[in-house]
């Protein structure tokens, strides 16, 4: 005759085990949350943004998108008409446990020239402009420190846009991992691969 009394215990004591995990991952996830944070940060094409801000540590996830414009929903081909307003622009989600905010907008400083308006290299137009869309007052504060050091670096003046950020608009789906997907695209190996090695040689960046 089967014992009911040891079946329920052993399914009281799973039941106890699972409860504990569902709370403690929804711990890690509200910890996680708070530990994080978003920069939103343009620097000529999206590609180029993304793949440096993908090999630095502490950077969690790398979106890119569109911001600073007056169209709702844009395109990637409402964008580079240049009617839109919009800027090319990465969201960059990063652990503050690992990298500050203001580590964040070091990187951006050399991974871009903010000196040429409208423009990075080859690349021309309002959407290749430089831009810092700032989410808080605390980030707007880093940001105005940030611009003074990088004064320092720059002989030509910057003319990095600040903004606070209005609303982010995700790119398209091919626009997103877009040099680890398509490595040998021209460019890719002729503009973004150059970027990264430099960088990597600098110790901007980790060595992949």
């Amino acid at each position: 005759m089967p014992n009911h009394n040891h079946s329920i215990k052993i399914i009281t004591i799973f039941l106890l085990l699972f409860t504990a995990v569902i709370c403690q991952q929804k711990r890690t996830t509200i910890m996680s949350k708070e530990e994080s944070q978003v920069a939103i940060l343009a620097g000529g094409c999206f590609w180029c943004v993304e793949a440096v801000f993908e090999r630095v540590d502490g950077v969690i996830d790398v979106v890119s998108g569109y911001a600073g414009g007056h169209t709702k929903n844009p395109t990637y081909k409402d964008v580079t008409s240049g009617n839109t307003g919009h800027a090319e622009v990465c969201e960059i989600t990063f652990d503050t446990k690992m990298i500050s905010y203001d580590e964040i907008l070091d990187v951006f400083w050399q991974a871009h020239d903010p000196t040429t308006l409208n423009r990075q290299g080859n690349d021309y137009g309002t959407q290749y402009r430089s831009a810092i869309y700032y989410k808080n007052d605390s980030q707007k504060k880093s940001v105005e420190k940030s611009i003074l050091k990088a004064k320092k670096i720059f002989d030509d003046p910057i003319t990095t846009e600040i903004k606070k950020l209005d609303k982010f608009y995700k790119a398209e789906v091919y626009h997103q991992d877009y040099f680890e997907n398509n490595p040998n695209v021209p460019y890719c190996t002729f503009v973004i691969a150059p970027k990264l090695n430099k960088l990597k040689k600098k110790g901007t960046i980790w060595n992949q």
